[in-house]
């Protein structure tokens, strides 16, 4: 191939200008770019929340290349398919993209890429999604790390490369192919009518991830660490969502928090520290994909966990009706927004997989359907550290009181105000979208009564540590 042939830039959680290591190395040969997103299986499984809010991402970086004069070429289908049909199309020399971890896109990946070079096509992959590969991070014995703290401390003070600035123009090619509308894939279809309330509470693309970034480090992070864990308290980031789609880089986050810290912040290493539990979980998902469909500690296989998913306890815990007012609470704030608080996604994985004794699997499936900031390794990491069979793990002898907790980090009950209805005159906004958002087969109104509790927290935890002590004889 000449070195004028075009390069294909395939973008799929990178969806940014900026700290873009496969755009900029394209960028850097002066060639002609063509971006190109492409919708193949593993985009079509995506959750219905994560999959509308990927659409409205797209949308986004559509119009960031349409003010450098260029556009992003739309296709669907098996990758491999389209990436050949493009080179044909298009003469293109090469095929440049940022790497994913999880193993749907690894096995795609490494299918593209041994195809396109043994096809005489170069075909190149860059870091992006993590600070750290996670082949890199090794133990003193050359092993990967099952535990958090020793892996924070061994990357706590590891380099990190300076972001990356956006391109201020990219060269076209001569002729662009054809793309697909975004329109017709109807990213939205299976949000239905949820998709209109959870728009509203979304910060969509690179522009507003930034600018989410800034406003956190000038006005949030010194308080971080000590108000991270109060619900009803506007002190975190929010940008997992931005994270997931790649709309910002995490060095970013990471220089942010570095930067912050060395300015006397009290909360910026806490800050960091996050970032790097993000890291952690790819890091296991990479040496252990197990963890996604299996308990990663094998003895938890025969834990007696109900693996019922129409039961009337999960469908209570589901529709944020059992009657916990912190467990409902954070249900009903991921429906309005797409996103839930850290401590009450704890609070409600540890009530379902511990006093309701249902398999952390259904509520790690339901996340992945109803969060827009879904992340594989994040998710699957969460629920099997809160339900005791993952790496790192909880111990599963801790349950969380959701009682005590609602008292100890919403004392004044404004999270609850913020997302129920039921029993109050005037019900706030939020918890009246919640109504709604949700499906209408729920036959929902916020003039029911609220409920009782499904169960008594007592006699939930009793009979998980009965189940735990079994386990052991």
């Amino acid at each position: 191939m000449s070195d004028t042939s075009a390069i294909i830039v395939w973008f799929r959680r990178d969806l940014r200008l900026s700290d873009h290591e496969a755009l900029s190395a394209a960028v850097s040969t002066g060639r002609p770019i063509i971006p190109v997103f492409i919708r193949d299986d593993i985009v079509d499984a995506t959750g219905a929340a994560a999959k509308m809010r990927w659409g409205q991402s797209i949308q986004a970086l559509q119009k960031q290349l349409e003010k450098l004069d260029s556009r992003l070429i739309l296709r669907s289908g098996d990758a491999l398919d389209v990436l050949q049909s493009l080179i044909k199309e298009t003469h293109a020399g090469a095929v440049y993209w940022s790497r994913l971890y999880d193993p749907a896109c690894k096995e795609r990946d490494t299918k593209v890429k041994s195809t396109l070079k043994d096809q005489g096509v170069e075909a190149q992959s860059y870091t992006g999604h993590l600070l750290f590969e996670p082949w890199t991070v090794e133990t003193k014995s050359g092993g990967f790390y099952r535990v958090y703290s020793p892996m924070w401390k061994a990357v706590r003070d590891l380099p990190v490369a300076d972001c990356i600035a956006a391109p201020s123009s990219l060269k076209s090619p001569d002729e662009w192919p054809s793309s697909e509308d975004l329109s017709d894939w109807n990213m939205t279809a299976a949000m239905r009518r949820g998709a209109e309330i959870v728009t509203q509470h979304q910060c969509v693309g690179e522009v507003c991830a930034r600018e989410r970034l800034d406003d956190f480090i000038e006005q949030k992070v010194d308080d971080y660490k000590n108000l991270r864990d109060f619900p009803a308290i506007d002190a975190v980031s929010g940008l997992s969502e931005n994270l997931t789609y790649g709309e910002i880089a995490p060095r970013a986050m990471w220089h942010a928090g570095w930067r912050a810290m060395e300015n006397g912040s009290n909360g910026a290493e806490h800050f960091l520290k996050e970032i790097a539990w993000r890291e952690f979980a790819y890091h296991l998902l990479h040496h252990t994909p197990e963890i996604l469909d299996r308990s990663w500690r094998e003895e938890w296989d025969k834990f007696p966990w109900s693996t019922d998913e129409d039961g009337d306890d999960v469908k209570a815990w589901k529709m944020g009706r059992t009657g916990e007012p912190f467990v409902d609470a954070a249900m009903r704030q991921m429906y309005v927004t797409g996103t839930m608080h850290n401590r009450a996604r704890m609070i409600v994985a540890s009530y379902l997989t511990k006093h309701l004794m249902v398999h952390w699997k259904i509520g790690m499936k339901w996340f992945e359907d109803c969060l827009t900031d879904w992340d594989p390794a994040s998710n699957a990491m969460g629920w099997q550290w809160v339900a005791g069979s993952g790496p790192d793990a909880a111990p599963y002898f801790r349950v969380f009181n959701p009682e005590t907790q609602l008292d100890k980090f919403d004392k004044n009950g404004d999270y609850r105000a913020a997302w129920i209805a039921e029993g109050y005159d005037k019900p706030s906004q939020t918890a009246l979208s919640y109504f709604d958002a949700v499906p209408k087969s729920w036959e929902l109104n916020p003039d029911m009564r609220y409920p009782q509790r499904i169960i008594e927290l007592a006699k939930g935890r009793e009979r998980a540590l009965a189940a735990y002590e079994a386990r052991e004889k």
